[in-house]
């Protein structure tokens, strides 16, 4: 553990881990994991009390600002996406009034509203 805070490791990367701490002592990291609970949290101890972060810690505050990240992106997608239904909704009723308005007109023998004929739609197949 010594090598290891002194940033002078022999047998491992240095890294202020249980696994590191293992390899430096040269047994199975579940040694230190289940029968020596209190060697691992001596380590973690130790490495505070000098300003030292473990690598875990910083990978998971790396990956907490990503996340805050994509949440703040998300966020600004919902905002939008909740605006583009709003003018979606808007733009259907629009478009239901003034097909009831044609239709009415439709149906007045006197209007200059006519129906088109419907245009058959070509298939798939001959389409290619």
């Amino acid at each position: 553990m010594d090598r290891i805070l002194q940033g002078t490791p022999q047998h491992s990367n240095g890294a202020l881990t249980i696994v590191a701490l293992a390899q430096e002592a040269g047994v199975p990291r579940n040694a230190l994991t289940q029968r020596h609970l209190d060697l691992k949290s001596d380590l973690y101890a130790q490495g505070r009390a000098r300003g030292q972060v473990s690598d875990s810690e910083i990978r998971l505050r790396k990956q907490i600002v990503k996340l805050k990240e994509l949440r703040a992106k998300d966020a600004t997608e919902l905002a939008q996406l909740r605006a583009d239904v709003a003018h979606l909704v808007r733009v259907v009723n629009q478009l239901t009034v003034e097909n009831r308005q044609l239709r009415g007109a439709l149906s007045q023998p006197s209007s200059p509203v006519r129906a088109l004929q419907a245009q058959p739609q070509p298939n798939e197949r001959d389409a290619t």
